[in-house]
C-alpha cells in the first residue's frame, strides 16, 4: 500500500470523498457525517469555518444539527466543541482549568496570559472602535499611547494594521483579528462586553479613564510620528 502511495504521480490527485453516501441507512449516514466533523476539528489547530466542514458532509446536510448532536454527546466530557473566531473548536470546559495549570503551570494553555493592564485597555479600545488609528487611541487615554506597546499587540497577533485612515497623512488604523477572537472566546465582535460589563467584571473605571488616571505603561517609548509602523505589514 505504502508502495503503490509512492508511485502516485505527482499531479494525480486523490480518489474523491463520498459526501452523500447514499449507500448507507440514514441513521449510519448522520453518524458518518457526525464522525467527520468531529474529526477535522479535533485535527485542525485552528477553528474550523463552515465551509471547510461543509466538505465532508452531504449537500443536504443540516450542519447546525450535527453540530448540536455533537454537542450533546459531549455533555458529560471534560472537554466542549464551542463557536468561536467564525469556527469550531474542541476547547477544555474552564471547570478543569485549575487542574490543567496544576500540571503544566502557566504554559499549559496556549493563548491565557494575562495582559498587563495598558495593554489590556489598549486593546479593549481597538476592539470597540475599530478601525482606530493611534493618535485617536491617546485622543481617548489622554496621552500619548506608544509604538512599542502597539507593536507588543501585533506581536502576540491580537491586532493588525487595519485601512488607512482618510486624515491628513493617511495614518495606519488598527483592528483586531482571529487570534483576538480566539483568545477571548468570541464567536464574532458582536459579542463584546459592552462598557457597563467592564466595569462590573473590574477590568474599566470610566471615573479613573476621565480623570486621567492611566497606566503609566502607555506612554512608554513614545513614537515621533502617528505613520509609525511598528510590529505589521501594511494591508
Amino acid at each position: 500500500m505504502a508502495e503503490a502511495s509512492a508511485r502516485r504521480k505527482p499531479n494525480e490527485q486523490p480518489a474523491l470523498l463520498d459526501t452523500e453516501l447514499e449507500h448507507l441507512p440514514a441513521e449510519l449516514r448522520w453518524r458518518e457525517w457526525m464522525g467527520r466533523v468531529e474529526a477535522l476539528v479535533f485535527a485542525a489547530s485552528e477553528p474550523v469555518p463552515r465551509e471547510v466542514l461543509a466538505r465532508v458532509v452531504g449537500k443536504n446536510c443540516n450542519l447546525e444539527l450535527i453540530i448540536d448532536d455533537i454537542r450533546a454527546e459531549l455533555a458529560g466530557r471534560p472537554y466542549e466543541l464551542v463557536s468561536v473566531a467564525g469556527g469550531w473548536q474542541h476547547r477544555t470546559r474552564k471547570v478543569f482549568g485549575d487542574a490543567i495549570h496544576a500540571a503544566f503551570g502557566t504554559a499549559a494553555g496556549e493563548g491565557t496570559k494575562e495582559l498587563p493592564q495598558a495593554e489590556a485597555l489598549v486593546l479593549m479600545c481597538i476592539a470597540h472602535f475599530q478601525p482606530i488609528t493611534r493618535g485617536e487611541l491617546s485622543s481617548f487615554f489622554g496621552k500619548e499611547v506608544s509604538c512599542d506597546l502597539i507593536g507588543m499587540l501585533c506581536a502576540q497577533d491580537l491586532i493588525a494594521s487595519g485601512p488607512r485612515s482618510p486624515q491628513p497623512g493617511a495614518p495606519y488604523t488598527y483592528v483586531t483579528t482571529k487570534t483576538f477572537l480566539s483568545q477571548f472566546g468570541l464567536d464574532t465582535l458582536r459579542q463584546l462586553p459592552d462598557f457597563e460589563a467592564l466595569e462590573d467584571a473590574g477590568l474599566l473605571s470610566k471615573e479613573k479613564l476621565l480623570a486621567g488616571d492611566i497606566p503609566a505603561g502607555l506612554a512608554s517609548g513614545e513614537g515621533d510620528g502617528e505613520d509609525d509602523v511598528v510590529g505589521e505589514q501594511a494591508p
